[in-house]
C-alpha cells in the first residue's frame, strides 16, 4: 500500500493515560545562562558591551549575543512557554537546556542533575531517559514503520523487540494512529507525522518534554488539533513541558506561564492573564494588544463577594468569555466556586462587561 492518508479522528481505548505514559515531572532551574558566538565569548558575559545593539556589538567585537543572562524556574508538571520573534533567542535557550548547544556561561539543573557540569555519560542519560524533544522537523526514519519509529528510543535502551513494539503500539493508539503502526512516514500527512513524533517523545517516560516550534509548519486546523493534544497531555500527565513558539495564541492556549523573549533576554514572565492584563512594556503591549482580555482573564480575578442569590455556578478558573455564555441563561449573578465546591465569590453582567470593554475591574 502506498497512499497518503488524510486526517484521522483520534480514537483511543486507553482509560488511564498516566498508566501508559507514566509521566512524572522534574523541575528545571536555569541561572544566568548566556550564549555568545564569536571570538573570546567569555569576555562579553556580564560586560557593559553586552547591552549594545546586536549590530553594533558585532561590529566592535565580532561577537553575537544569542542569549543573555536568562534565569527561570519551571515547576514539576508545569507547561512553560517561551515566545518571541525570530532571532529572539528562544530556540537557543531550549537547546541549551540539554547542551545540544553548549552555553557560554550559567547553569542548568534538571531535577537533581546539574546538566552544565555533567560528563558525557550523565548527559547521554539525560537525553535518552529523562528529557525528550519534539522539533518542527519530525526527523522520522523514512524506511521504518511507525511502530519502529516510536520504539526507536527504547531500542537504544536495549529493550526487547516485542516489549518495545507493544509499548509503541499503545502510544500510537494514544495519539490516534492505533491502526497505522505498519505504515511508513511518507504515507502520512504532516499532522500525523507530528503525532508520531509526539508518541516517540513519550515512549521513554520522560520527566521533561521540550518542544521547539513543533507545529509551525502545519496548517491551522491540524495545528489546533495538535495544540489540543498537548493541552490534553498537560491535563493528564505530570510531565514538565517547555514549549517554544512565535505564535501568541498558541502560547496563551498552552502555557501555565509565558516568557516573552527579545534580543536574547526575558522581557516579561507571567501567567497568560498577567501578560495580557499587565504588559511590562510597550514591546509586550504591542504583542498582546489584539488579544481580548475576556479570553484570558479568569472570573477569580474579577469576582465580587458571594451574592445572596445566584443563577448558576462556575469554577474560579473559568474565563470571563465562558462565563458570559452562562449569563445568557440567567439574570442573576453567577457564583464562583473553589476546587472543593465552596462558593468564594460571584460575578454579574456588569463585572463581565467591564473586562470586555477594558474598564477597571474594580
Amino acid at each position: 500500500m502506498n497512499r497518503r492518508v488524510g486526517r484521522t479522528r483520534r480514537v483511543t481505548h486507553v482509560s488511564d493515560l498516566s498508566a501508559v505514559v507514566g509521566g512524572r515531572g522534574a523541575p528545571i532551574e536555569v541561572r544566568n545562562l548566556w550564549k555568545v558566538y564569536g571570538p573570546h565569548p567569555q569576555r562579553i558575559v556580564g560586560a557593559a558591551e553586552a547591552e549594545l545593539p546586536r549590530d553594533e556589538l558585532e561590529q566592535r567585537t565580532g561577537n553575537v549575543v544569542a542569549m543573555a543572562d536568562v534565569s527561570m524556574d519551571v515547576a514539576p508538571g508545569e507547561a512553560f512557554v517561551v515566545m518571541g520573534l525570530s532571532g529572539s533567542g528562544k530556540s537557543t535557550l531550549v537547546r541549551c537546556l540539554t547542551r545540544l548547544i553548549e552555553p557560554t556561561a550559567g547553569s542548568v539543573r534538571i531535577g537533581e542533575t546539574d546538566v552544565t557540569a555533567a560528563n558525557q555519560d550523565t548527559l547521554l542519560d539525560v537525553r535518552r531517559n529523562r528529557v525528550s524533544m519534539v522539533f518542527q522537523h519530525f526527523g522520522l526514519l523514512p524506511h521504518r514503520t511507525l511502530v519502529d519509529n516510536v520504539a526507536f528510543g527504547l531500542e537504544l535502551r536495549g529493550m526487547a523487540k516485542a516489549a518495545r513494539r507493544e509499548r509503541a503500539a499503545e502510544l500510537l493508539s494514544l495519539v490516534g494512529l492505533g491502526r497505522m503502526g505498519g505504515y511508513k512516514p511518507h504515507q502520512l500527512s504532516g499532522g500525523q507525522q507530528q503525532r508520531v513524533g509526539l508518541a516517540r517523545a513519550l515512549a521513554t517516560n520522560p520527566q521533561v518534554l521540550l518542544f521547539d516550534e513543533p507545529f509551525s509548519a502545519l496548517d491551522p486546523l491540524i495545528r489546533r488539533d495538535m495544540q489540543d493534544e498537548i493541552i490534553r497531555l498537560r491535563g493528564e500527565l505530570s510531565t514538565t513541558m517547555v514549549f517554544i513558539t512565535h505564535d501568541l495564541q498558541e502560547a496563551l492556549r498552552i502555557g501555565d506561564r509565558i516568557a516573552i523573549m527579545r534580543d536574547g533576554r526575558f522581557v516579561q514572565v507571567g501567567t497568560p492573564e498577567d501578560v495580557v492584563g499587565f504588559p511590562a512594556d510597550d514591546y509586550v503591549r504591542n504583542f498582546v494588544r489584539d488579544v481580548p482580555r475576556s479570553h484570558v482573564v479568569s472570573v477569580e480575578s474579577v469576582m465580587g463577594p458571594p451574592a445572596e442569590h445566584h443563577g448558576a455556578t462556575v469554577p474560579a478558573s473559568t474565563k470571563v468569555r465562558d462565563v458570559m455564555r452562562v449569563m445568557l441563561h440567567t439574570d442573576l449573578p453567577v457564583a464562583v466556586t473553589a476546587e472543593d465546591g465552596s462558593i468564594v465569590g460571584s460575578i454579574d453582567r456588569a463585572g463581565a462587561l467591564a473586562v470586555v470593554v477594558g474598564e477597571p475591574d474594580g
